[in-house]
C-alpha cells in the first residue's frame, strides 16, 4: 500500500487509516478485534485512529469504550511499536466527555487528565499522534459554515494548549501532535506559536472531506501543501450515504442512519440525493463500486495524509481497504468534476 509522509514528523503513514468511532456502539469488542486482526495482520494497515470521546453517538455509559477495546487487543497482541496509534483530546462537554474527567477544556490540567485516561485505556506508554479533537473557541466546525465572532470568548488560548501538548512530547507520552476540525486561522496560529515559542509543530489536520463536501479545498488545501500539514480525511463516505444505500428514502436494516439520526442532517441534506445519484451512476456505469470510487477520489488528493475508513463488518472493511489499489481514469475524474460543478458541496 502507498504511504505518505505525515507532515514534518518523519512518520510514514499508509494511505488508508483504520477508523474506530463505532466500536462500542455499533460494534462489539469481538467485532472490533476481528477488524483489527484483518486490517493490521492481513493487510498491513498499521495506522489506527481513535479518541477519548468514542464511541459515537456519545453516551455517558459508553464513553471511552473504543479505546478500551483497542487496549485489550494490544495486550492480547503483545506488540505495539510497529503501529501508529492516534487519539484525540476533547475540549468541551459537547459530547459529554465530562463523564470521563469532569468538564474539560484545553487547558494544561485537562489535557494532562485526558492523556492519562487515554494511555490507561489503550494500555500503552505513548501515543504516536495526539490531536485536539475540535477547537474550544467558538468557530465554524462540524458542519457549521457561517462564522459568528464572539468578542467575549473566554476559551483556553491556543498558546496554553500548545504549551501543554509540548510538555507531553517532552515527557515522551506523545510523539507528535495534530489538530482536527481546525480552521485555516487556527492552523496558522498553531504554526505561528510553534515558530515563535519553540513549541512542537502540528503535523496534520483531521477533518471531513468527500465527493459531496470539498470545502476543505477553499483554504486548507493550499495550506496543507505549503505548510506540510496534510489532511487526515474522515467521513469520506458521509456515513455510507455515498454508497447509494439511502437513495430514495431507503433505510437499510443495521445501517448507521437507520440506527440513529445523529449527523444525518449533516450528511443527508435535501440537496444530497441528486448529487449522490449521479456519482453512483458514474461508478456503476463503469463497473466500479460507488464506495470504492468515492474513497479512491479522496486517496488521489495531493494534500492527503491518510483516508480514515470505518466499517461495521470485516467485509465492508475489506472493500474499503481495496480502494487503495484503485486509480481513477482521467475520464472518471472529469465526470466527477462535472457533477461537482453542478452540485457543489451539498453536505457539510
Amino acid at each position: 500500500m502507498r504511504t505518505h509522509k505525515l507532515g514534518t514528523s518523519g512518520l510514514e503513514v499508509p494511505i488508508i487509516a483504520l477508523g474506530t468511532m463505532n466500536w462500542g456502539a455499533q460494534n462489539t469488542e469481538e467485532e472490533a478485534h476481528a477488524q483489527l486482526d484483518y486490517a493490521v495482520e492481513e493487510r498491513g494497515l498499521k495506522f489506527i485512529d481513535t479518541a477519548e470521546a468514542y464511541p459515537i453517538p456519545p453516551s455517558p455509559e459508553l464513553q471511552g469504550l473504543t479505546e478500551t477495546y483497542i487496549g485489550n487487543w494490544l495486550k492480547k497482541r503483545g506488540k505495539r511499536d510497529d503501529l501508529i496509534i492516534a487519539s484525540k483530546v476533547s475540549p468541551a462537554d459537547f459530547v459529554r466527555t465530562r463523564d470521563i474527567r469532569g468538564k474539560p477544556t484545553l487547558d494544561r490540567q485537562s489535557i494532562r487528565d485526558a492523556i492519562q485516561g487515554t494511555l490507561e485505556r489503550l494500555q500503552t506508554d505513548y501515543i504516536d499522534l495526539y490531536q485536539v479533537h475540535w477547537p474550544e473557541r467558538q468557530t465554524n466546525f462540524f458542519g457549521t459554515r457561517g462564522y459568528e465572532h464572539n468578542p467575549e470568548d473566554e476559551s483556553t488560548s491556543i498558546e496554553e494548549t500548545l504549551t501543554a501538548l509540548g510538555e507531553l512530547v517532552d515527557e515522551g507520552l506523545v510523539r507528535f501532535i495534530g489538530v482536527s476540525n481546525e480552521t485555516p486561522w487556527g492552523v496558522s496560529e498553531y504554526l505561528r506559536l510553534s515558530r515563535e515559542k519553540n513549541l512542537p509543530r502540528i503535523v496534520s489536520n483531521q477533518t471531513q472531506y468527500s465527493l459531496t463536501n470539498r470545502t476543505y479545498e477553499i483554504g486548507l488545501a493550499e495550506q496543507a501543501i505549503r505548510e506540510q500539514v496534510p489532511l487526515l480525511a474522515y467521513s469520506c463516505l458521509n456515513g455510507g450515504v455515498l454508497t447509494g444505500k439511502y437513495l430514495d428514502g431507503k433505510q437499510p436494516e443495521g445501517a448507521r442512519f437507520t440506527i440513529t439520526d445523529r449527523n444525518s442532517g449533516r450528511y443527508k441534506s435535501v440537496n444530497t440525493d441528486a448529487a449522490v445519484k449521479k456519482y453512483v451512476q458514474i461508478a456503476t456505469s463503469r463497473g466500479l463500486d460507488p464506495a470504492q470510487m468515492a474513497l479512491a477520489f479522496v486517496n488521489s488528493r495531493p494534500f492527503l495524509g491518510s483516508t480514515i475508513i470505518g466499517a461495521t463488518s470485516v467485509e465492508q472493511l475489506k472493500s474499503c481497504i481495496d480502494s487503495a489499489e484503485l486509480e481513477l481514469s482521467d475520464e472518471v475524474m472529469e465526470a466527477i468534476e462535472q457533477v461537482y460543478d453542478e452540485h457543489p458541496d451539498p453536505t457539510c
